[in-house]
């Protein structure tokens, strides 16, 4: 018998090598892809933590904020960093800490801002809002700084919770530095009844309380928060959430009614562009400026972020460094 393999054989198990050869290459090639791409996340991701913290401590805005810090007119707690709306006297306490640019809390200021006005209006809580420039240092430019500044112009004249929500109704998207602009919120002022008057232009044009602001936002980093915006009832954070309950218009306001249990609503008038007490007169309160929890009790002060009403949930927490 002839030992040799019919030529049609040979090339049938010649082509099937060869396919084989080129499955091994697809393959090879599909795990190295694989691999690369693994590879190029994972530095990807070890650039935006470096990114995020390297712009931690970078001077915000670029602007020269030089000089001592001019606390608006009412503002209270230690080292004059917060702003007060409400009741001086309301039994407990809501700490704000919001950055003017940043999304999420034009989000938390659209979703909350009728539920915490009505529970200001009706005593319950103080508002103590805290001005952070996290954006500027994130992204670059100077509206944070800015327009924080204006709405401690605003302050100075009794009509910072108005331009507060205005600024917050008219934010700009994320990288849009409009914010940088005075004319802009000058322009913004007209939307507030009195409060485009040559004291607030010359105010905002000359940067009155830059430093003040600096400072505020210095506080904020130091304080160990995650992110903008940082909610705290009477101490303890409640964004995103209070123990297993997530925030909402209605959790929040059973919240405060737990906390003001036996208690009476404020019924001083309010502390905004006052001469209110200190939070920390009478007994200690936390580095952030908010208050003590009625009860005497500690309560954690780390910041979250949480979800909106009527509005699509906002994003995670801003991290210290963003928005």
């Amino acid at each position: 018998m002839s030992d040799k393999i019919p030529e049609g054989n040979r090339s049938a198990r010649e082509r099937l090598a060869q396919q084989r050869e080129r499955e091994k290459g697809r393959e090879k090639r599909r795990r190295t892809l694989i691999v690369a791409s693994a590879v190029v996340g994972v530095l990807g991701l070890a650039a935006v933590v470096g990114l995020i913290a390297a712009n931690a401590g970078k001077d915000d805005g670029g602007d020269s904020a030089s000089g001592p810090a001019v606390a608006p007119s009412g503002a209270i707690g230690e080292a004059a960093l917060t702003l007060p709306v409400g009741a001086a006297d309301a039994p407990s306490t809501l700490t704000i800490w919001e950055d003017f640019r940043c999304p999420v809390c034009a989000q938390f200021e659209t979703a909350f801002r009728d539920t915490i006005t009505e529970l200001a209006d009706d005593g319950q809580i103080r508002v103590e809002y805290h001005l952070a420039t996290i954006i500027d240092g994130n992204l670059g430019g100077s509206g944070s700084l800015r327009a924080a500044n204006a709405a401690a112009c605003a302050q100075d004249v009794g009509k910072f919770a108005p331009y507060h929500d205005v600024l917050f109704s008219n934010q700009p998207p994320e990288p849009d530095d409009a914010f940088a602009k005075n004319s802009r919120l000058i322009e913004l002022a007209g939307e507030v009844e009195g409060l485009d008057t040559p004291g607030f232009r010359s105010c905002v044009e000359d940067g009155e309380h830059d430093s003040w602001v600096k400072k505020s936002d210095t506080a904020f980093r130091e304080g160990g928060f995650q992110g903008t915006p940082t909610v705290l009832l009477n101490g303890e954070s409640v964004f995103p959430g209070k123990g297993d309950e997530q925030i909402s218009p209605e959790n929040l306001k059973k919240w405060v009614a737990e906390a003001n249990k036996g208690k009476k609503p404020g019924s001083t008038s309010p502390a905004e562009g006052s001469d209110a007490p200190s939070a920390t007169d009478g007994g200690s309160a936390p580095a952030d400026g908010s208050t003590a929890p009625a009860d005497g009790s500690t309560a954690p002060a780390d910041g979250s972020t949480g979800p909106a009403e009527e509005a699509s949930t906002p994003a995670a927490p801003s991290s210290a460094a963003g928005s």
